[in-house]
């Protein structure tokens, strides 16, 4: 089997940091990449979690819980992943700035799945469209306050 060329890595995490690298060619900073990346993973944790609840609560208190679950698992990954050469704080502290510094983003994702929940019968029958319609509209507010405020 040829060796590897120096720097190369076939590991998935390998992978994922080439590929990041190849679309920040294009004038996109890494950890607005990876932020992303993450938050497309947290989409996932997200819709997967309103949907688990949906049966036992409604869609505000299975959207909130959602928003916990998939806040702190990005958290984690953003962590060990986007701002990896970053010092960082006591996890129990950063996980609170996160959350806190996140709040905004909170008010504007929910805030956008919310309304949409309360006037939309099409999101009411398929929440992922309210989700996916907040996941978007955080995200600037979620990355700029993350980068400045939590990974410094």
């Amino acid at each position: 089997m040829p060796a590897e060329p120096e720097g190369f890595s076939v590991s998935p995490l390998g992978l994922l940091d080439r590929l990041v690298g190849l679309i920040a060619r294009l004038g996109v900073s890494e950890s607005f990449i990876r932020f992303g990346i993450v938050g497309t993973l947290g989409f996932l944790w997200d819709t997967g979690t309103v949907y688990l609840l949906r049966p036992f609560v409604n869609l505000y208190i299975a959207g909130t819980c959602s928003f916990i679950v998939a806040a702190t698992i990005n958290w984690i990954i953003n962590r060990l992943w986007t701002f990896r050469h970053v010092q960082h704080a006591a996890a129990h502290v950063q996980w609170a700035k996160f959350l806190a510094a996140n709040a905004i983003g909170f008010v504007v994702n929910r805030g956008t799945f919310f309304l949409l929940v309360a006037f939309s019968p099409a999101v009411v029958k398929h929440p992922v469209i309210g989700i996916a319609a907040g996941s978007a509209a955080g995200l600037i507010f979620n990355y700029l306050l993350s980068k400045r405020f939590v990974f410094r």
